[in-house]
This record gives C-alpha cells, sequence and structure tokens, in this order.
C-alpha cells in the first residue's frame, strides 16, 4: 500500500483528504505544519505529500526546499495545495520542487487526477 503524508494547519482539510486518499488505496499519516512534516519525513519518507502552501510555524515552500535537500527528499511526489491562483505562485512551487499543484477547495476526481498525472495512482 503506498503511503502519503498530509500536510494542513486545518484539521478539517486533513480530514477530507484522508478520507478521500484512503479511498483511493493510500495509507495515510498527517502533520499540522511544516516542521512536524519534515520531523516525519525523516523518521519515514513518504511516497507522496499532500501539502498546503500558508501554515505557521513552517510554510510548505519552507518545508519543500528542506525536504528536497534532505535524505531521499527527492523521492516524494509533492502535490501543493493552496488558496493562491496567481502564476508566480504557481512557478514558485513548481521550483522548489513540488511535481503538482491544486487549488482548494479540492474533492476526489481532482485529487484522483493530479495523482494519476504525476503517477502516483
Amino acid at each position: 500500500m503506498k503511503n502519503c503524508l498530509i500536510v494542513d494547519d486545518s484539521k478539517v482539510v486533513r480530514k477530507i483528504a484522508r478520507k478521500i486518499l484512503e479511498e483511493l488505496g493510500f495509507e495515510c499519516t498527517e502533520a499540522e505544519d511544516g516542521q512536524k512534516a519534515l520531523e516525519s519525513c525523516l523518521r519515514q519518507m513518504p511516497e507522496v505529500v499532500l501539502l498546503d502552501w500558508n501554515m505557521p510555524v513552517m510554510t510548505g515552500i519552507e518545508f519543500l526546499h528542506k525536504l528536497r535537500q534532505s535524505p531521499n527528499g527527492a523521492a516524494p511526489k509533492v502535490v501543493l495545495c493552496t488558496t493562491e491562483n496567481s502564476f508566480s505562485f504557481i512557478q514558485e512551487a513548481l521550483g522548489a520542487g513540488a511535481n503538482e499543484y491544486i487549488m482548494k477547495p479540492f474533492d476526489s476526481e481532482i485529487i484522483q487526477c493530479k495523482f494519476q498525472q504525476i503517477g502516483a495512482l
């Protein structure tokens, strides 16, 4: 079973994402900020990370930079999840190492489509 780390400061968003991803066959772990996500990755690197952009402690972009610099940090597929729709934000995310991005609010169909595009399904 593939594993996915869901990183979002909203408990509701994490719960919705977990339900969707478990239905798609993923085993899920959660983190409420980038620092906790990085600690989780250093313990056990996930295959996929669904990553919120705006979070306290460490933002999604800060986490992504640190993840990609860590041992085996190039391996996970990262889908950045954001309300930011400016092209500059999207460019920054992809430039930092995100494989894809989705806009909030999302649903099962959007996640399934994006995960198929990056080869995670």
